[in-house]
């Protein structure tokens, strides 16, 4: 029986022994490191050349995204699978276009985890069924790659012209990209735009 080599890469202490525990039962699986930043996963996996690595969204240093990123450049001969809180479209995809063969929900049961592990590394791509539904309903983000951009900077900005001077762009061309956005996403206000934009992870 084939051994696949897994690394884990999740913030949260707990879980992350709790999973790493659960999927060591697991005959054909072996976990063979773990980290708690997103920056670490890198040279993790550079040191321990797992087959596949589990990656959380949300940590501190770098998230899950750009980590699967840089191991896709960095260590291509290992897989990815993100698990996360978050099931969002806008996640999924981001997700797919970091590199990743898999997403799962953190609920799912550690059998379809492992399950998903398997298949992944035997070179299938495994995505949460309910999402990747949601996804087909809903498909890609409306916004402009500028208009994202500028939808994301305003979460931190009071003013248009605060934000112009932070993307040193005009305020009339904030205002238009800002404008595009907000009825792209049938909101009526800058900050409802961004709580859309936001629930379907497409601020990403």
């Amino acid at each position: 029986m084939t051994t696949i080599r897994v690394l884990l890469a999740e913030d949260q202490t707990m879980f992350r022994g709790a999973m790493a525990t659960l999927l060591g039962m697991e005959p054909d699986i072996e976990v063979v490191g773990d980290v708690g930043r997103g920056d670490e996963v890198v040279g993790a996996c550079e040191a321990f050349r797992p087959d596949l690595a589990l990656l959380d969204i949300e940590m501190p240093g770098i998230d899950g995204l750009e980590a699967a990123r840089r191991l896709s450049e960095a260590v291509p001969g290992t897989k990815v699978i993100i698990v996360t809180t978050f099931g969002r479209t806008g996640y999924l995809h981001a997700a797919l276009a970091a590199g990743a063969s898999g997403f799962l929900l953190k609920d799912a049961p550690v059998t379809e985890l492992a399950d998903a592990i398997r298949r992944v590394a035997a070179g299938q791509r495994v995505i949460d069924p309910a999402l990747a539904v949601q996804a087909l309903s809903e498909g890609s983000s409306p916004l402009t790659p500028r208009e994202t951009e500028i939808l994301a900077a305003s979460r931190g900005h009071g003013t248009i012209a605060e934000l112009a001077r932070e993307l040193y762009l005009s305020p009339g061309t904030v205002r238009n990209h800002l404008s595009a956005a907000i009825q792209k996403l049938g909101a009526r206000t800058r900050a409802e735009a961004v709580e859309i934009a936001e629930e379907k992870g497409w601020l990403v």
